[in-house]
C-alpha cells in the first residue's frame, strides 16, 4: 500500500556503498531524522555520510500525516501536572521552534514542497478537558485558544486551537535537502564499533554515529527495547470529501484525525499496539467513518505508519549510553515525527558541534522518572506475555483449516511456525519466532503481515523484514 506522498514523489536514487571512507560523523538512517541531522551538521561545517538500508525517506517518512506541529495532543496539562513547568515549557518552545525551522529552510532555499501555514486542533467531547488544556498552553508561553466551532464533519464540545503551525509534502522537502548531503542507499550497517560502522560492502569510519534508523536496532548498551513500544495506525486519502484549513485530531483513545492535502482529505486512525491485529478491520472502520462523513468520497489511497512510544511520552534524542560518548541517538517520536525529527536533529547538531542547548535535558535518554518505571514495567509485561507464547500457546488451527487470504500459527512436524494461505490456496511458512528477542509473533490481517507485540518487528508473509529492530527475516531466503 502506497502513500499518497509516495505516489506523488521520486526521489533520486543513491549509490550503494562499495568502499572505505570517512567523515565528521556517520548518520545510520535516511528518513527525515536523519537527512534533517546530516544537513544541519552540514551547515554547522560537519561533513556527515548518510547510510539507508532501502530508499531515503522510504520508512516512517512517507507514511506519515506531515503535520509539522508542536500540539502533541491533550499535552500540556498532563505535562504540566508531571513534569513541572520548565520541563513543559522547554518541551513545547523546543518543537515550536522546529516548526518555524522548517518554515526557514523551506523559505530561504524556496523548496517546492506545498508548505502551507494553518492552525492545529485537539477536539474533544470533554468542556472541562478543553477548559484545562487551553489555559495550561497559556501557562506555556503558546498563544492558544478555546474554539467551540470546528470543521469537523460531527459535533463535539470544542476544540484547543494552537495558531503558527504547518503542513507540507514531506519527500518532496526531504530530497531537495538530501541533494546537498553525501548519501547511500541499499547500504544497510550489519555491524558497529566504537567509531566504525560497517555495511555488506563498505565501511564509514567516523569521529560520532548517530542512530536515526527508527528503532535503535543495537540493544546493549542503551537498552532501548525496555524504554518503548511500538503502535501501528492507518490514513486513507480521499477524493471528493471536504477541504478541511486546519489539521485536527481526537483527544481520545479511538478519535480521528483530518487534513487536507490538495484535492484530497487525510483521514487518519484505528491506533493500536504493534502484534495487536489478528482479525483486522482498520481499514474498513475508516472507510465506514469516510461513507459516513463524506457520502461522495472515495478512498485514493491508503497506507499505515509505525510509531515508537516511549514510556514517558517524550522522545529519547541525545547521547546512546555513558559506556558509548561518541554515540548518539533520535528514536521515540510518538505520532509527532516531522516536530520531532527537526528537534533531534537540531539538538543533535548542537551536541555534536558542543553547543549549548537549553532543550537537551528535556530529551536526554539518561533522564529517568515514576513514570517511566510503571510503563515499563506494563511494556516487560506485554514482552513476557509475547515470550511464554511460544511455549505456552496452542496453535491456532493446521493448515488445511486456514481460510484462503488469512494467516495463522500451526503445528508442524518441527513445532510451531506461522503459516499464510493466499488467495489461490498457496502456503506460505515462516519461523514464527521473532529473530530480535525470541518472541512469538502475531497475525495481523489487516497487512498480512507477522508483527511482534514486544518490540514491534514485522514481516511480510513470505517472512522478509519489514521493520525493526530485528535485523533479519523469518522466510527461507
Amino acid at each position: 500500500m502506497e502513500s499518497i506522498w509516495s505516489k506523488t514523489c521520486d526521489i533520486e536514487k543513491r549509490p550503494v556503498l562499495t568502499e572505505y571512507l570517512e567523515a565528521d560523523v556517520a548518520v545510520i538512517g535516511g528518513g527525515m531524522a536523519g537527512i534533517l541531522t546530516a544537513w544541519q551538521l552540514e551547515q554547522a561545517g560537519v561533513h556527515a555520510v548518510v547510510l539507508e538500508a532501502a530508499r531515503i525517506g522510504g520508512g516512517q517518512t512517507e507514511n506519515t500525516t506531515a503535520k509539522i506541529t508542536s500540539q502533541h495532543g491533550l499535552f500540556c496539562h498532563t505535562f504540566l501536572e508531571k513534569k513541572g513547568e520548565e520541563t513543559a515549557r522547554n518541551y513545547v518552545q523546543a518543537n515550536q521552534a522546529a516548526v518555524e525551522e522548517y518554515k526557514r529552510i523551506v523559505r530561504e532555499k524556496e523548496i517546492s514542497c506545498e508548505l502551507t501555514g494553518c492552525d492545529s486542533y485537539v477536539y474533544s467531547e470533554d468542556p472541562e478537558t478543553l477548559r484545562k488544556e487551553t489555559e495550561a498552553a497559556g501557562k506555556l508561553g503558546v498563544g492558544a485558544s478555546l474554539e467551540t466551532r470546528t470543521e469537523l464533519p460531527f459535533s463535539c464540545a470544542g476544540a484547543v486551537r494552537f495558531p503558527g503551525q504547518a503542513q507540507f509534502h514531506p519527500l518532496k522537502f526531504l530530497g531537495a535537502l538530501a541533494e546537498e548531503l553525501t548519501v547511500y542507499e541499499q547500504s544497510k550497517v550489519t555491524q558497529v564499533e566504537e567509531h566504525l560502522v560497517r555495511t555488506a560492502k563498505g565501511s564509514v569510519k567516523a569521529n560520532a554515529i548517530v542512530f536515526a534508523a527508527h528503532f535503535p536496532f543495537v540493544d546493549v548498551p542503551g537498552l532501548y527495547f525496555t524504554r518503548m513500544h511500538q503502535e501501528r495506525s492507518y490514513v486513507l486519502a480521499l477524493e471528493h470529501a471536504a477541504e478541511i484549513r486546519g489539521m485536527y485530531i481526537g483527544g481520545g483513545q479511538d478519535a480521528l484525525s483530518f487534513r487536507s492535502y490538495g484535492p484530497y482529505l487525510l483521514l487518519g486512525g484505528q491506533g493500536h499496539r504493534t502484534g495487536e491485529n489478528r482479525e483486522g478491520g482498520c481499514y474498513r472502520k475508516l472507510e465506514q467513518a469516510a461513507r459516513e462523513f463524506y457520502p461522495e468520497s472515495r478512498v485514493a489511497a491508503r497506507w499505515s505508519a509505525q510509531d515508537c512510544m516511549t514510556a514517558d511520552g517524550v522522545p529519547l534524542i541525545g547521547p546512546y549510553a555513558a559506556s558509548r560518548p561518541d554515540w548518539y541517538v533520535a528514536t521515540g517520536f510518538q505520532k509527532w515525527g516531522m516536530s520531532s525529527a527537526m528537534t533531534a536533529a537540531m539538538l543533535l547538531r548542537d551536541k555534536i558541534c558542543g553547543r549549548e542547548n537549553p532543550w537537551q535535558q528535556v530529551f536526554d535518554p539518561s533522564r529517568f522518572s515514576m513514570e517511566e518505571v510503571h510503563q515499563i514495567a506494563r511494556d516487560s509485561a506485554e514482552a513476557v506475555k509475547g515470550l511464554t507464547r511460544r511455549f505456552f500457546h496452542i496453535p491456532d488451527k493446521t493448515a488445511a483449516a486456514i481460510a484462503r487470504g488469512r494467516g495463522a500459527v500451526v503445528d508442524t512436524p518441527e513445532g510451531k511456525a506461522g503459516v499464510y494461505k493466499d488467495e489461490e490456496g498457496t502456503l506460505f511458512q515462516v519461523d514464527i519466532v521473532c529473530p530480535h528477542l525470541g518472541c512469538q509473533l502475531a497475525w495481523n490481517q489487516e497487512e498480512r503481515s507477522w508483527d511482534c507485540p514486544c518490540h514491534g518487528s514485522r514481516f511480510d508473509y513470505r517472512g522478509v523484514l519489514l521493520d525493526g529492530p530485528a535485523q533479519e527475516g523469518i522466510g527461507d531466503e
